[in-house]
C-alpha cells in the first residue's frame, strides 16, 4: 500500500498545481456555484470520458487524463461549497482555497487508505471503464440526492460520493499513468 499512498500523492500533486494555477487566473469564481452546478460539470467530464472510451474518433484533442483531474477538482470544489456553502462573490484568496483544498483532499486519501486496507487494494484489478461507470453511478446517486433536497433514508450523504469519486478518478489515473510506462 505505500505504492498507492505515493502514487495517490503525485496524482493529487498534478491535480492541485491545476488547481492552483486557474485560482491565479480566475480566482475563486467558482465559488458562486451551487452545488447541482458542480455536479453537472462533473457528470459531463464522466460522460466525456465515457464518450472517448466508446468511439474510435476523437475530434478535441484532449483524452482522459485531464477530464479525470477535473473531476478531482470539480469534486474537492464541491466539498468545500458544503462546509462553506455558496456565496455571490468570489470570496476565497489563493491561500485560504489552497489550505481548503489540501483538507478535503486529506480527509479524502484516509478514506481511501482506510477502504483500500479492507478491501485489499481490489481497485488494481478494475478496468478504468469500470472506475468510469462507477463515478457515473455516484453522479447519479448525487443528483437523485440533490433532488430530494440533501434527504437520504439509508444511504450515505453527497459528501461521501464526491469523495469516492475523487478517489476512483486517482485510481483511473494511476492505471493510466501505468499504462504509460
Amino acid at each position: 500500500m505505500q505504492d498507492t499512498s505515493k502514487q495517490y500523492d503525485d496524482v493529487i500533486s498534478q491535480c492541485r498545481s491545476l488547481f492552483i494555477n486557474k485560482m491565479k487566473d480566475y480566482g475563486s469564481a467558482w465559488r458562486i456555484l451551487r452545488l447541482p452546478s458542480l455536479t453537472d460539470q462533473i457528470f459531463i467530464k464522466a460522460q466525456r470520458i465515457r464518450g472517448l472510451q466508446q468511439n474510435s474518433e476523437r475530434k478535441v484533442d484532449e483524452g482522459e487524463v485531464s477530464e479525470f483531474i477535473g473531476i478531482i477538482n470539480y469534486c474537492t470544489m464541491a466539498l468545500v461549497q458544503l462546509d462553506k456553502g455558496v456565496v455571490e462573490q468570489p470570496d476565497l484568496d489563493l491561500d485560504e482555497a489552497t489550505s481548503l483544498y489540501d483538507e478535503k483532499v486529506s480527509v479524502t486519501k484516509q478514506l481511501m487508505m482506510d477502504k483500500n486496507h479492507d478491501y485489499g487494494e481490489a481497485w488494481r484489478d478494475m478496468r478504468v471503464s469500470s472506475l468510469t461507470d462507477l463515478i457515473l453511478q455516484k453522479l447519479l446517486r448525487v443528483k437523485q440526492i440533490e433532488d430530494n433536497a440533501g434527504k437520504t433514508i439509508v444511504s450515505e450523504g453527497i459528501d461521501a460520493n464526491y469523495q469516492d469519486m475523487i478517489n476512483y478518478s486517482v485510481f483511473a489515473l494511476i492505471h493510466l499513468n501505468e499504462d504509460k510506462k
